[in-house]
């Protein structure tokens, strides 16, 4: 079987995420559910069909650390649902937001923008007149030309405006201003002119339903809005109930650090669910033994990105071609802590600097440079609680969630007995740990 370098180092760019309904990013997919403690996109999916015929309507939310493979759960999310009949919305809301300022209505359009396109795409049209009279007044108030006629879609519209206001704090705040007192009425709007013609029309098509996954609200700044609050509890907790009330399936991102706040309580009262967690891959058991089958899951992923067409048993013989031993390979997962895109970064530093077999010394250097990385950004107080974390395999409080897991200092795991934590390995062999 040949091994092909360029596909090869194109497929561990950590900044790819793989999209389930592309046949050819489906090769390299690894199902991590066995041994994450859960099957959370399973979860998702069974809310969500088992209320198709009665209830068109649902709230879901989903967290995780920062780059521990949410948006690829989500798009398999999409592609399953998908199969099976459902009209799924899937965006980034990084594109349409400045996630350093987000208000309730940013995110209400945004979503607006990406039905109404999406629904465009299949030639459903949805003329909201709500929309026509705010677009008018929104016109005057940012001296912006706006085109209004029968023909101008509202994806575009919406599109325009978000566009200008995300580059302009200053028209920004304008357009919050007057939409905040309308914030009830946009909400109506969408659920009564866009949505509900929306799920009628689908239904004339066969759809099941219709789903909008919203990503990367999990990467909202956890700034001080002015009242005191910080950004995620003003948005998913004070203004929590209006994010809930959208007449289509909804699965929002919402940030990790909720869950380690105060916040928490009230965030499950705003929607009525608890917040799916996505953990980190387990590469140790909690007690400290290897944990074998989720090492043979990344040995496994990083052998399909060489080998998508190659079974797991063919995949383990050609080793020698991608490293000079399996132990480098063993190393590298180790090493990652069990997230995907560390590991994917650690291993796409190494293509950077040599061809395959990539040797352990290439490897080690690569760890070294990412452990100086993260050693020059941590302070005695934070080796503090790093060391306390090895021993106790515990986190709490949002402040040290702030301090430790954000900074991605420290993992979190999960298993039958719940959540556990750990330092991140890179850390493990730093002088400063060892004291």
């Amino acid at each position: 079987m040949t091994f092909d370098l360029a596909r090869f180092y194109k497929a561990c760019n950590p900044s790819k995420t793989l999209v389930m309904g592309n046949a050819d990013d489906r090769r390299y997919y690894i199902d991590f559910s066995p041994v994450r403690g859960s099957n959370i996109i399973r979860e998702l999916q069974r809310t969500i069909t088992i209320l198709a015929g009665d209830e068109p309507t649902s709230c879901q939310l989903f967290t995780g650390h920062i780059g521990c493979g949410k948006s690829t759960e989500l798009l398999r999310l999409k592609a399953e649902l998908e199969q099976q009949g459902f009209h799924v919305v899937y965006f980034e809301s990084s594109q349409d937001l400045d996630t350093a300022d987000v208000d309730v209505t940013d995110i209400l359009l945004a979503i607006a923008r990406q039905v109404s396109e999406s629904l465009e795409a299949i030639q459903i049209n949805v003329k909201p007149s709500y929309f026509n009279n705010l677009f008018a007044e929104i016109a005057d108030l940012l001296q912006m030309p706006i085109d209004l006629s029968a023909q101008a879609e509202l994806s575009f519209v919406i599109g325009k405006i978000t566009a200008q206001t995300k580059a302009s704090p200053k028209l920004r705040n304008q357009l919050r201003q007057h939409l905040e007192p309308r914030t009830n009425g946009i909400l109506g709007a969408i659920n009564q002119e866009l949505l509900d013609p929306a799920r009628e029309k689908l239904q004339k098509q066969g759809k099941q339903g219709l789903v909008v996954i919203v990503d990367n609200l999990d990467r909202v700044d956890n700034t001080l809005k002015p009242s005191g609050r910080t950004q995620p509890e003003y948005l998913f907790v004070d203004r929590g109930e209006q994010l809930n009330q959208l007449k289509c399936h909804v699965v929002y991102t919402i940030p990790l650090v909720l869950l380690f706040s105060n916040s928490l309580g009230p965030l499950t009262n705003r929607f009525g669910v608890d917040p799916k967690v996505l953990p980190m891959v387990p590469i140790e058991l909690r007690e400290g033994a290897d944990c074998a089958e989720g090492l043979a899951l990344l040995r496994q992923m990083v052998l399909t990105r060489a080998f998508p067409d190659a079974t797991p048993a063919q995949q383990l013989q050609l080793i020698p071609h991608v490293f000079d031993s399996s132990d480098t390979l063993e190393r590298l997962c180790k090493v990652s802590g069990g997230h995907v895109r560390n590991l994917l970064m650690l291993l796409y530093r190494c293509l950077q600097r040599d061809d395959p077999p990539l040797s352990r010394n290439c490897l080690e250097a690569v760890i070294r440079q990412r452990r100086d990385e993260l050693v020059n950004t941590i302070d005695n107080d934070e080796w503090e609680l790093l060391r306390h974390v090895g021993q106790h395999k515990s986190v709490r409080g949002e402040e040290r969630y702030q301090t430790l897991i954000r900074s991605m200092f420290v993992f979190e795991y999960r298993d039958h007995n719940g959540s556990w934590f750990d330092i991140n390995p890179i850390l493990a062999d730093a002088k400063e740990f060892q004291l």
